[in-house]
């Protein structure tokens, strides 16, 4: 193939790859863009409008600690901390506390730039990052496989339901997934090109945001532990100290961060204490937060399903020059092993940072599917790709606008498919 006729395929894998990020951007704007009196209310019919559209209770929350600081500006965080302290202390349902800091400074930021009211700045951000979520990908997937897998992977990020769902409301977890996705791309980058400054100083900020953004940063820090102990028989690149040094310095950076926003260290572990010892009281939580270790399958295999199927076919036929996708398989396996132990208070929101290593891995199989052919495996593949795209899209119309789901909990999905009739 001459330079020329390259230079022209080029091109036309950026124009796809431009349409596909365009597509997906728009599927993330927050809901009430559209509404009537806003520009984009004439081509409201072409958006799929969210089913729920009150406030959700963690919505209300979070709305009412981001007009704290509205109204009081961040110096009133230790005593909005506080505040929730003597709260907590009084109820016995588990409420989220305010320590879940770069999301509600976030949309308080947003706030302050455009002046917009309390929950649509929320969810402006929840959009925001779900998109930038997206654009990671793309740039991640690209530095590990090149452009035709970063095409095929944005594409199905760009109609994975859960990644849509999260982006048109003001919850934390698509926020929080964006922040666990750098950390693991940076982990790549680092390990690639050992004792880079520019890579390290960037890395131990992406984990010090992390901490301050929801405490289960833990279960992306053990993973990355994980990620970093197989390394030494895997050899996804090179640990040095160095690496070592900020992978410990990040999170406490993070720490100290929380403990001067929270008014001390005191109050910061009495936080924390209170949330997990009410969670595991409350009969929402009773009722949709406990189960068997499988229970985040059960729930992927209800929303994403084919995804699911096609990502454990990976598993079976890894062997140790996939280092790509072992890097996944690890990061969701060393994440999994904690989350699962878990009782009282999780569900498939929490598992929202595991939308782009499973559709990696299920297109990392499309491809090993279709090594029968090279002749038509280009278009195989493509095929493959957008209807496998379109059925996840249908998925999202049947959970969030044909059923108004808001929780991603087990007995919601499982009446959005119809399997537990109304």
């Amino acid at each position: 193939m001459t330079s020329e006729n390259s230079l022209r395929l080029n091109k036309i894998d950026i124009a796809i790859l431009a349409v596909v990020l365009a597509l997906g951007i728009f599927l993330r704007l927050p809901p009430h863009l559209f509404s009537a009196g806003r520009p984009l209310h004439a081509i409201a019919a072409l958006h799929p409008q969210s089913a729920f559209t009150q406030v959700g209770f963690d919505e209300g929350l979070y709305r009412q600690y981001v007009n704290v600081l509205i109204q009081n500006g961040l110096i009133s965080y230790p005593d909005m901390v506080e505040s929730y302290i003597a709260t907590q202390t009084r109820l016995s349902n588990a409420i989220l506390p305010p320590v879940r800091f770069t999301y509600i400074f976030a949309a308080y930021t947003w706030h302050l730039l455009f002046g917009s009211e309390a929950v649509e700045a929320l969810r402006d951000v929840a959009a925001l990052f779900s998109a930038s979520t997206l654009l990671l990908t793309t740039v991640f997937v690209w530095r590990l496989r090149g452009l035709t897998w970063a095409i095929a992977i944005c594409g199905l990020m760009a109609f994975a339901p859960t990644q849509i769902h999260m982006s048109q409301h003001a919850l934390i977890d698509g926020f929080f997934a964006f922040w666990a996705l750098l950390c693991i791309w940076l982990l790549w980058e680092n390990l690639h090109a050992p004792r880079d400054w520019r890579w390290l100083v960037v890395y131990g900020l992406a984990l010090a945001a992390l901490v301050i953004t929801k405490e289960n940063s833990f279960f992306v820090c053990f993973a990355i532990v994980v990620l970093l102990i197989a390394n030494h028989w895997l050899r996804f690149g090179t640990f040095t100290r160095e690496l070592l040094l900020v992978t410990i310095a990040g999170p406490l950076l993070g720490i100290v961060i929380l403990t001067c926003l929270a008014g001390g260290l005191g109050n910061l572990i009495t936080t924390y204490q209170l949330l997990v010892s009410k969670a595991s009281q409350t009969q929402y939580a009773l009722l949709t937060g406990d189960g068997p270790w499988y229970r985040y399958l059960v729930d992927l295999l209800l929303v994403s399903p084919i995804i699911l199927i096609l990502a454990f076919g990976t598993l079976f036929r890894l062997d140790r020059n996939m280092k790509p996708e072992l890097f996944m398989v690890l990061f969701i396996a060393g994440s999994y092993i904690v989350m699962c132990n878990v009782k009282y208070g999780m569900n498939l929101r929490y598992a929202n940072m595991w939308d782009m290593p499973l559709r990696f891995l299920a297109f990392s199989q499309i491809v090993a599917l279709t090594s029968f052919t090279q002749r038509w495996r280009g278009p195989i593949v493509a095929t493959a790709v957008v209807l496998l795209a379109a059925v996840e899209f249908r998925q999202y119309l049947i959970l969030a606008v044909q059923f108004p789901l808001y929780e991603l909990i087990t007995h919601d999905l499982l009446r959005a498919v119809h399997i537990l009739k109304p």
